[in-house]
Order: C-alpha cells, then structure tokens, then sequence
C-alpha cells in the first residue's frame, strides 16, 4: 500500500544489507513509475545521493552498476528531470574513483568509461569535473593502486573526449607518469596505451612530446615495460612521419628485437610485420586505383594545357633519329620538369646521387649531374639528356597514352626505360668518327643486331603500353632489356671506344665543354651520357633484372633481398622469423606470426619487391605446422591480388594447389576464398581446377559437413566464371550430390545453389543444357523412390519460383506438371511442403495470377485437393494463408531437417 517514495525510503533505511542492495537495484523502476511527476523524480535522485553513502560496499556497487542506465533514462526524460545526470549521478561516479574499496573502484571506473562511451557526460562536465579529479588521483602522493587506475583510465577515455580536451589536461600529466621513477606498474599502463595517445593527439604533439618519453620506455629496466612498447610500436608508428618512422623508430625496434628478455623479442616479432606495414606507399606497393582516379580528376586547367604544350613539343623535337644534341638536351629538362611536378621522385641507392634524378627545376640537373660525373663539367648535360630521352621513351605512342595519369603522376617505372634507352644510346646512334675510325665488319652487325631488337621492343613496349600501370610488365620488360644488353654488349664496348677516342682528337674549343655543343659533338655527347649513367644507374639495373636472375652468383643473389621501401634491416629481421632457431630462442609460434602479417609486407614492399619475400613464402607454405599453412591458405586470394596474375601463376599457384591437398583445417582456408582466387587466374589455368573440384566433397571426417556447405556457397560464387558447357559437365554432379546430403544446413545452400544454375543454363544459348538439367531434376528427384528426395524437388521448386529463376511460362512447361503430381503423395511431409509452395510461393507471383492459363486452373484444382487432405497439416497450410516463409524456414519446420 505505499507510493514508490515510500518504498523506497522505508527499505534504504533497513538494516539488512540486502534490502538496501534491492533498493539500489529497483531504482531505475521506481524512477520510471513517478517519471510524469518531476518533484518525485528528484525526490528519487536526492535518495540515490543519500544512499551513494552507504557503508557497506556491495551496495555502492549495486549502485553504480545502474548508475549508467538511470543516466541514460535521464536522458530520455530531460525535459522532465532537467540536469539530473550533471548534478545528483556524476560527482558520485567521480567521488567513487577513489573509493577504498576494489570492487567499487571497478565498477565507477566501467560506469565511467560506459557514460563516456554512450556520449552521456557534457564536454563541460569532462573538463571541470572528471578530467581534474583524474589529474589529482595520479598525483605523487596519490594511493599507488589509485593513481595506476586512474592513469589506465585517462589513457581509455582519450579517444573518447578527443584531441582538444586530451591534448590540454591529459597529456602533461601523462608525459609525467611515463616518467614516474618509483611504480613501474604506471610506467608499464602508460606504455601500453602509449599508441591510444598518440593516434587522439596527432602528428606534431606525438613528435614534440611523446617520442623521448617513448625512448625513455623502450630501454626501461623493467623488461614488462618494454613488453608493452613493443606491443603498440606500430600504433606509435603510424603518428609520426616517414622520416622518422625510418631513421629513428627502425632502430629503436631493432634494440627491441634483440632485447636480453625473451618476451621482449617475443613481442616485437609479433609486432614486425604491422610495424613494416607502416612503411606503405601507394607508390611502392602497386595499389594505384584510388590515388589514379583522383589524380586525374584533380588535374588544373593549367596542367592540362602544360601537358598539351609539352606533346606538340615531343612530337616536334624529341625524336631519337632527327632530333639534335642541343635541342634535345633543352627539350628534356623541360618537359622533365613538367612530368615529375607533383610527383614523387624515384627511388634512388643512398649516396649516388647528390639531388634526385627526377628534380623539378632545370637548375637541380648540372649539380645532380656533377655528383655522378666526378665533377668533369663535360657532364653537365648529360644525365639531363638520358632522362629527357626515357621521358619520352616511344614517339609512336598516341600522345593520350604517353601522357597518362601513370606517366605524369609518378616515375617509378622509368628507371626500366633507362636501360633501354642506354642500349639506345650505345647502339642505335654511334658517333660518326666512330664509325670511320672501325670499319670492321662485327661493328656494323651488331648495331643492326641491336637496331632490330630495339625495333622489336619498342613494339612490345607499344603493345604492352594499355597495361603499363600494372607492375607484372615491368618483370617482361625487365627480360627484353636484359636479352637486349646480351646482344648488343660487343656494339656498345666498340662504340664506347670509338667516341672515347673521337672525345680525346678532336676536343670543344672556345666555350665550356658540355654547355653549348653544337652538331658535330652529337656523338660524344651521347657517348659521354652513356658512360656516366652505366657506372651510376648499375644499382637501378640490377635490381629491376631481377626476374631473370637464374645466373646470379652469390653476391647478387644477397643483392637480389635488398629494396628501398623499409629499411633492411627490418626486412632482414623479417625474414629470419623463419629460421628453426628463431622458434627456439624467441617463441614457437614465430612462423605463424610471419605468416599472419606477410600480406601487409607484401604489400608494403610491392609487387616489384616480391622477389625478397618469395623463399619465405615457400617455406613457409612447407612448415610442419598446420597452422602456419592454414594462415597462409586463408589470406593467399589477398596475396594474390597484391601480386597480380603473372607473379600468382608464377609462385602461387604451385602453392595452391599444395594447400589443396593437405589436412581438412588448411583445405577450408583456400576453400572459403576459392572463387577470390580463381577469378583472378587465366581462364585457361582457372579451367584446370573444374577436375579437382569434386575432391573436396571428399574429408577426412565425413562428419565435417560445414566443409561441403562452403563447397555449395562458393559453387554458387563460381557459376559467373566458367562457361554453361562448364557447368553442366562439371558442375551439376556436385550439386546433385549436395542436394542428397544427409545433413539439412547443407541441402539448404544446395537447393540454391541448383536453383542459380537452373538459371545459368537456361539464359545461355541454346538453353538446352538447361532443359537438360531439369530433366534430370525431375528423373533423380521428383521420381525419387525415397521421399526425402521428393520432398528436395519441391524446395527446389520453390526456390526457383521465390527468385524468378526461370520465366513463369518455361516453369509451367517444365517443372509445374511434375510438382503437381505430388499432391497425390503418399508422405504427408512432401503435401505440407507442397501446399506451402503453391499457396505461399506460386500464387503470389503477380505474373503468374494475371496469365489465364491451363495451369493456373491446374494449381488452383491442386490446392482444393490439398484443402481436402486427410492430413491436418496438408489441410492448414491449404486452406489459409499463413505468414510468408523462406526455404530455410520451411526445411527447419519440416520433419526430414534433422542430422
């Protein structure tokens, strides 16, 4: 008989601790029965202030446990019970922090954390009430549990109140606790939530603040703190810039990898690979799509008309047979300049060269120039001469194509060019001094040999030009300027030579050498560009012939690893991480864990790096460990993509087709992903798995049927790659099996998976394949001796109908005079399902009510048998209309849907 107010007071002032506890726990209740009255409502959180002070501990914790969801109903009913949250239920939130007690400190600490979360604190509150008691409870003299919480908590609740607010009260006291020398327990809160930190307060307060602190932990005396440094490394990684994620993070990491503590190594190899990750340039990595697509859509007026300009100026000047020294050198300073704008430079072998080769300004060349050409002023020109020829690598080429979006945003793939252009210039245009001081007969011959095969590769550069932005051409470009040095290295000593001796006759009198040549120093200009650039661009070509490196002697097979994109000796680092030892000294799992983040390295470093991670790969495909194979069979469709198909049918596919043959738990990793794989295969090789595809209904426990449910989702998948002859032939055997399944989950997907082929067979032209295929549905199905396999004609059947798998005319022609046929079955469960179908499925098909036909009238006799039925069920499902069921939902209502 008393009001809720009542109540409440009567048992908050009991002396059994666990009617306070109820009380505690009915609070949101009672709030909801006086919420149309705002003075009982605050009435009701005056109480809860007054019960906040309970001395025993399990009832300020019940009460704190609903803390968050009275807050939540305040919320709701704001205009009713104004402030009620800011004023009676936060400063007991806040006030609970510091509670003696454990479990209340817990739960405050989860409450506060779940108002935040929820958005439920004002910003206001944030930065007046919680942010300073927070500061004070991590203050010297603060109780060593307390201020280990509440650093935890300042830590948690960063992403949470954002930049503005953690930058301003936040982060000074957490740059002090990084250095508290007493409790190494704060130093090791701070440390694994060091990457939260950085990721809310950015770049610049990470670099300025953050970083020494950082050092300062990673060679802490407590090997747990530096645990937790290398467990968010790449967190912290990812705040900083390039520079110094390169010069400074990488060898702080290193320190980390050889750390005296094996968990310490333990950690930071499993953070090596995210680590690498961060190194990633769209590029390096061969990932183009987004940044192409907006580079072309970004293009200013003025870079169009620039472009415009500079292709009236190739066509005009820049062409090898006619062009001059002098024009051509000018011509290519520009228009190098006009193509790197805005672009990043290539990539180039520390200490090389002084500036990059692909500089904006015309005034960068002669330094650059100068650094690689021992400083002879003869050189001035010269390497502004070889990047202005490989700058416009093919005057055949359509201006649109030579001018593309590839070739204007970024250079990397013009150090390949660099060497055809070099066997250009050795071969193609000797010197005519040269010419006449050698008249003997190999001369001639290998300078047609090499005009020839020039010839033959500026075709196939002209036929591969549509696909010059995938990084596979390289690789074939790679082989054609290899064969090419091969047979023309006699021109090109002879040619050398010859100049060398024309440069010593008859030297430039009156002017600077280099400067102002005029026509009679053609040759030795180009001869003295060649020469220059083949000492300097040595390293550029032995790292892009990488793929025919089949000769290499051991120096350039130690070589053939080393890559610019992260420094080496992380890479070198990574690539350990599959020596035996490692898994003895560091952790067992090791393999697994290099496995796990290969892709993203793979990534990192590009497609054109692949030969540094690819005797990784293979060994660890080979592991003795399931699991490092089955990391490997899960993610080897994201490698693929990654690769390309020339790489993936190179070195991947052996691979895959290993995977496919091994225990059922790596099976199923290239099984979910089988048509992510094959999609991106030759249609010739894709046509080669058709024979394997009946394997995997074979397992080794037969009771694994979640491994031929896969095999049914991904059949449906694989429909769109092969041919209706495909299909039918290979296929349809499959799917038959799988409809006969004894396991329900598996017929379900099967029926689906028929039904999508019924569909495939029947749009392709002749459909006989699908008249074919429900010929075959009716003779193995819907005469089936067994009624199970009746009862999978009509989910068939229905399915077929529900997606509009077939037109209804061709339905009615083909399938619905044997679906009918089944009303006068002798098993009750095939009549429900097919007074379902026709009730539920067929007769709410529009275009089936609106054509008077034969048939209708059939369906229409059939289901007044139906209502007449001796079985009840049949009888119900009949005569009304129940709600719209799916398959699924029938098979889980029907009898047969059991194991």
């Amino acid at each position: 008989m008393l009001t809720p107010l009542g109540r409440l007071d009567k048992y908050a002032a009991s002396e059994n601790v666990f009617n306070r506890q109820m009380v505690a726990r009915s609070l949101l209740d009672t709030l909801r029965e006086v919420c149309d009255d705002e003075r009982d409502c605050v009435a009701v959180l005056e109480r809860i202030s007054r019960l906040a002070d309970d001395s025993e501990p399990t009832v300020r914790a019940e009460l704190m446990e609903q803390v968050p969801h009275i807050a939540l109903f305040c919320q709701e009913n704001r205009p009713a019970i104004p402030y009620a949250f800011s004023k009676y239920l936060l400063p007991i939130v806040v006030r609970y922090l510091a509670d003696q007690n454990n479990q209340v400190r817990k739960t405050s600490q989860a409450a506060l954390l779940a108002l935040l979360e929820q958005e439920l604190i004002e910003r206001f509150d944030v930065e007046t009430k919680v942010c300073p008691v927070l500061v004070e409870l991590t203050a010297p003299d603060s109780n060593d549990d307390v201020k280990t919480e509440a650093v935890a908590i300042m830590c948690k609740m960063a992403p949470m109140v954002g930049k503005d607010i953690t930058e301003r009260l936040i982060l000074p006291r957490f740059c002090e606790m990084c250095c508290d020398c007493r409790m190494f327990h704060v130093r090791k809160v701070c440390a694994a939530n060091f990457g939260d930190i950085c990721s809310v307060v950015g770049q610049q307060a990470t670099e300025e603040m953050l970083l020494p602190r950082f050092f300062q932990l990673c060679s802490d005396n407590v090997w747990g703190v530096r645990k937790a440094c290398a467990e968010c490394f790449m967190a912290v990684s990812c705040a900083t810039c390039q520079e110094i994620r390169r010069t400074k993070l990488s060898a702080l990491f290193i320190n980390l990898i050889s750390d005296p503590s094996r968990w310490v190594r333990q950690a930071a190899f499993q953070s090596l690979g995210p680590f690498i990750s961060t190194f990633a340039n769209p590029s390096s990595s061969g990932q183009y799509f987004k940044e192409e697509n907006k580079s072309s859509e970004d293009t200013s007026v003025e870079d169009k008309n620039r472009i415009r300009d500079h292709e009236a100026l190739e066509d005009a000047e820049l062409r090898p047979e006619e062009a001059p020294a002098v024009p051509a050198v000018s011509a290519s300073v520009e228009l190098e300049g006009t193509m790197t704008g805005g672009a990043e430079s290539p990539r180039q072998p520390p200490g090389e060269t002084g500036a990059p080769l692909s500089a904006s300004s015309s005034e960068a060349q002669p330094e650059a120039a100068s650094n690689e050409g021992d400083g002879k002023p003869g050189n001035c020109g010269s390497v502004s001469l070889s990047e202005g020829s490989f700058s416009a690598q093919d005057p055949a080429l359509p201006d649109q194509d030579l001018f593309n979006s590839f070739h204007f945003w970024r250079t990397p793939l013009p150090n390949i060019d660099l060497d055809m252009e070099l066997e250009q210039g050795t071969g193609g245009t000797p010197s005519p001094e040269g010419a006449e001081e050698t008249p003997e007969v190999p001369g001639p011959i290998s300078a047609n040999i090499t005009m020839a095969t020039r010839k033959e590769l500026e075709e196939m550069i002209e036929n591969l030009e549509p696909h010059i932005d995938d990084p596979d051409v390289k690789a074939q470009v790679d082989v054609l300027a290899a064969a090419l040095r091969a047979s023309s290295l006699d021109a090109r000593d002879e040619a050398s030579e010859a100049t060398r001796r024309a440069t010593q006759d008859e030297p430039a009198t009156g002017e600077p050498p280099g400067c102002g040549l005029g026509h009679d120093a053609t040759g030795p200009l180009i001869s003295d560009a060649v020469e220059t650039l083949d000492s300097a661009l040595c390293y550029i070509r032995d790292d892009s012939d990488l793929s025919s490196n089949s000769g290499f002697s051991p120096d350039e097979e130690r070589r053939s690893k080393v890559q610019d994109v992260v420094p080496q000796a992380l890479l070198d680092q990574y690539l350990s991480m599959t020596d035996p030892s490692r898994a003895q000294t560091v952790d067992t799992e090791i393999a697994k864990h290099c496995a796990y983040s290969l892709p993203g390295v793979a990534l990192t470093l590009g497609r054109q790096n692949w030969h540094c991670l690819r005797e990784t790969y293979e060994a660890l495909a080979s592991d003795m460990q399931w699991k490092v194979r089955r990391t490997l069979a899960f993610s080897i469709h994201e490698l693929a993509v990654i690769l390309g198909d020339q790489l993936t049918a190179a070195d991947l596919v052996p691979i895959f087709n290993g995977f496919l043959k091994d225990l059922d738990e790596v099976r199923i990793g290239v099984l979910k992903h089988l048509h992510d794989f094959l999609k991106l295969l030759h249609i010739d090789k894709r046509r080669e798995y058709l024979y394997q595809l009946q394997e995997f209904l074979v397992t080794d426990n037969s009771r694994n049927w979640r491994f031929r449910a896969e095999l049914a989702e991904q059949l449906i998948l694989l429909l769109e790659l092969y041919s209706p002859r495909d299909v039918y032939d290979y296929l349809r055997p499959i799917a038959l099996n799988l409809c006969a399944d004894k396991v329900s989950s598996v017929r379900w997907i099967s029926y689906k998976l028929v039904s999508e082929m019924v569909r495939k067979l029947h749009q392709a032209a002749p459909p006989s394949f699908g008249v074919d295929l429900i010929r075959e549905l009716v003779e193995s199905f819907g005469r089936c001796p067994r009624w199970s396999g009746r009862q999978a004609f009509v989910f068939v059947c229905q399915t077929v109908i529900e997606d509009d798998c077939l037109p209804m005319d061709q339905f009615a022609l083909h399938l619905m005079p044997h679906l009918l046929t089944l009303a006068n079955d002798r098993v009750p469960n095939v009549r429900v399902l097919l007074a379902k179908t026709l009730r539920q499925t067929l007769l709410e098909k529009e275009c089936f009510l609106t054509s008077a036909s034969c048939h209708q009238e059939a369906v229409e006799q059939t289901i007044m048998a139906l209502q007449m039925d001796r079985d009840s069920d049949v009888k119900y499902f009949a005569s009304i209309h129940p709600a719209s069921t799916k398959v699924s939902e029938d098979a889980l209502s029907t009898a047969s849907s059991t194991y």
